[in-house]
C-alpha cells in the first residue's frame, strides 16, 4: 500500500480510502451488508494496508458508524487509523435534525462519537452545502468542535466552486480551522468536476477524495442485463445523477471493457486507475461488498495508463448537467 499527504496536513493515508456505507441495516438500502457480513472486509482493508475509513451519519441512519466503530476498535489501534464521519443530511423528522446549523453540528459530533466508540474523528466532512444556515455560523460551529478536541481536520463534499471558494475565504480572514479536504463525484462518465472544483482545491492545496470512482459499479458492469448486481438494479443515486444514462457512457464503460480485456485486469481495476492518473487526486473512496472488490481496486494502484489510453477512454465524454450537489 502506498501512503501519501493529506492535502497541506502534516498525515498520511492510503492511496484508498475504504468507504463503509455499504455497512449497516439493509432496511435503509436493500444492497447493504450487516455487520456480521461486513466484518471480513474490515479485516482485509487493514491487511491490505488501507488506513483511512469514511462513513457518515446519514448511512442506514447511524448504523455505519456503529459498525465502523465496533470493527475498527476490535481490529486495529486507534491512532492507526484515520476516520472520516459526516454531518448536514436528515438524520430524522424535526426541523433541527439537519442541516449545519450550530445546534445540529454540535448535537451531532457527540452522537456520532458515541455511535463511532471513539474520543474524536480525524476528519469531519459536511455532507454538502446547507442553503438555509449563514456560512458564518456553520464556520464558526465547526471551528468549535475542532477547539474541543472532537474533530481533527474539517473536510466538505460536493457543492459549487463559487460556494467552497466563500467558505475557505471567510475561514482564513476569520482566523477558523479550514477545511482541507473535498469530496466529489468523479469518474469516467462524470468528470464535470474538472472544470471548477478540481483546479481550485489543487490551487488551495486541498486533498481531493472523490467518490464513485467506479460510477456507482456502472464502469464495472454492475447494471448490464447479464451482470447486474442488486445495487446495479436498485440503487437509487445511480439513476438520479444519471449514471450511465447516456449513449457517451455506454460508449465510455465498452472502451473500458476493452481495455481492461486487453490488460488482463477487471474494468474496475481500468476505471479506478484512470482517477488515481489524474492530477491532485489523494485518495478516492472505494466500496466493497464482494471480496474481489477490494482485489480489483488494490491492482489499480499497480496499473499506469498511457497517454493513448486515457486518450481512448475519455474521448466520447460529452458535457453533462452539474449532479450530486444536493
Amino acid at each position: 500500500m502506498k501512503y501519501v499527504r493529506y492535502g497541506t496536513t502534516g498525515i498520511k493515508v492510503s492511496q484508498l480510502c475504504f468507504g463503509c456505507m455499504t455497512y449497516g441495516d439493509t432496511a435503509w438500502h436493500e444492497w447493504v451488508l450487516d455487520e456480521q457480513a461486513a466484518r471480513p472486509f474490515f479485516k482485509s482493508a487493514l491487511e491490505k494496508g488501507i488506513n483511512y475509513f469514511d462513513t457518515a451519519d446519514l448511512y442506514s441512519h447511524g448504523k455505519s458508524e456503529e459498525v465502523t466503530g465496533r470493527a475498527l476498535k476490535e481490529l486495529a489501534r486507534r491512532e492507526e487509523v484515520v476516520i472520516a464521519t459526516k454531518v448536514c443530511r436528515p438524520m430524522g423528522s424535526g426541523p433541527n435534525q439537519q442541516g449545519l446549523s450550530r445546534k445540529h453540528i454540535m448535537d451531532s459530533i457527540d452522537a456520532s462519537l458515541k455511535r463511532l466508540q471513539t474520543d474524536y474523528v480525524d476528519l469531519y466532512v459536511i455532507h454538502r452545502f446547507d442553503y438555509g444556515t449563514t456560512i458564518g455560523e456553520t464556520i464558526e460551529a465547526l471551528h468549535d468542535v475542532v477547539k474541543a478536541g472532537k474533530v481533527r481536520y474539517l473536510g466538505a463534499s460536493s457543492m459549487w466552486a463559487w460556494q467552497f471558494a466563500k467558505m475557505l475565504t471567510l475561514q482564513r480572514e476569520r482566523g477558523l480551522s479550514q477545511f482541507v479536504s473535498m469530496q466529489n463525484l468523479y469518474n469516467l462518465v462524470y468528470r464535470e468536476e474538472e472544470r471548477e472544483m478540481i483546479p481550485l482545491c489543487r490551487s488551495e492545496g486541498i486533498a481531493l477524495t472523490p467518490y464513485s470512482p467506479v460510477a456507482r459499479g456502472f464502469l464495472a458492469g454492475n447494471t448490464r442485463a447479464s451482470e447486474a448486481t442488486l445495487r446495479g438494479s436498485t440503487d437509487k443515486m445511480t439513476r438520479n445523477w444519471r449514471l450511465g444514462a447516456s449513449d457517451e457512457d455506454r460508449i465510455i464503460a465498452d472502451r473500458v471493457g476493452e481495455v481492461a480485456a486487453r490488460l488482463g485486469v477487471p474494468r474496475a481495476t481500468v476505471a479506478l486507475s484512470w482517477v488515481l492518473g489524474k492530477p491532485g487526486i489523494t485518495s478516492p473512496i472505494v466500496g466493497a461488498s464482494k471480496p474481489q472488490h477490494l482485489d480489483d481496486a488494490l491492482k489499480a494502484l499497480e496499473v499506469t495508463l498511457d497517454a493513448e489510453t486515457v486518450k481512448y477512454l475519455e474521448e466520447p465524454y460529452r458535457t453533462k448537467p452539474v449532479a450530486a450537489h444536493e
